[in-house]
């Protein structure tokens, strides 16, 4: 294996090794990217194919990793900055959806409702992961120089449109995403100070695997679809994009469009203008005094 050429940039893509995460390292490559493939054990021969595929293997990398694994995402970092130099890009991908109902009440032997280990496991994989994912990525960036935009790197959180909206009943999903919306809003003043760009992408219905028991039925009823090629183009296209941080893109079939920014503009026609003046006002005192005060362990 030659050296690889650490003056390229270096791409990690997290549940990279099929479905969106897979074109996602196939689009970075095509830009001239150093990738690395970050997926499961489970999918080391899926990883290993797609590595293969892509031409030049001393570009690319595979690490067995479970996000929710803070010994897995450390390593993933350290071999990532020890084989191609440093951390440019980072797209915290790997999700799940939950197999059982969140509202079905299945009981043990004593008539007593059972706790949902699938809920755990949304919640820690989708949430927790991308967590993990954003703090070891930032940390990673604050290492390297000012490149020619004036940014340190850039990472990319992935949402759904379930982050906006959550009437589909599947709740530990939803709410993961909302919580992936939410760290993406709370990253904005640490990731700023430190020029370091954070944005949210959030597609739409999209066939892959997650999708997969209904996929047929909705492509039927002529309803709008993205494609993972075309998700995959959105998300490298906002974390390339050229001094964007803070921004929400919601991809909808062919419809692909910046949202935080309208939903910051109808803030005061949503909750009136007396709350907005005075949530403003506070967001403004918190940015004044460098930040959230926060409060010492309970003993």
């Amino acid at each position: 294996m030659a050296a690889p050429d650490k003056s390229r940039k270096t791409a990690i893509v997290t549940g990279s090794a099929n479905g969106i995460g897979a074109h996602t390292i196939r689009t970075y490559y095509a830009q001239g990217f150093n990738v690395v493939v970050a997926d499961l054990p489970s999918s080391q021969s899926a990883a290993e194919s797609l590595i293969a595929s892509l031409g030049d293997s001393d570009r690319a990398l595979y690490h067995p990793t479970n996000v929710t694994s803070w010994f897995d995402m450390q390593s993933l970092f350290r071999k990532t900055r020890a084989r191609f130099g440093k951390v440019d890009v980072v797209v915290a991908n790997a999700g799940m959806m939950e197999s059982q109902d969140f509202f079905s009440f299945d009981e043990d032997e004593h008539g007593e409702l059972k706790e949902s280990p699938d809920a755990s496991r949304v919640i820690d994989v989708n949430l927790k992961g991308t967590m993990n994912t954003l703090r070891l990525a930032m940390h990673a960036m604050s290492r390297n120089p000012l490149d020619d935009t004036g940014t340190r790197g850039s990472i990319v959180l992935i949402a759904s449109t379930s982050s906006y909206f959550g009437r589909t009943s599947v709740a530990s999903y939803v709410s993961s995403k909302h919580g992936v919306l939410g760290l993406f809003r709370a990253s904005q003043l640490p990731s700023t100070r430190l020029q370091i760009r954070v944005n949210v992408v959030a597609p739409f219905f999209t066939p892959t695997y997650i999708t997969g028991s209904y996929a047929q039925e909705w492509l039927k009823r002529g309803l709008p679809a993205n494609t993972v090629e075309g998700v995959a183009d959105a998300i490298v296209e906002t974390s390339l994009e050229a001094g964007r941080g803070g921004a929400g893109v919601m991809i909808v079939g062919s419809i692909v469009r910046e949202v935080e920014t309208r939903r910051t503009a109808l803030v005061p026609e949503w909750l009136g203008e007396d709350i907005s003046k005075i949530m403003t006002e506070g967001g403004k005192f918190f940015e004044d005094i460098g930040g959230y005060p926060l409060p010492k362990p309970r003993e």
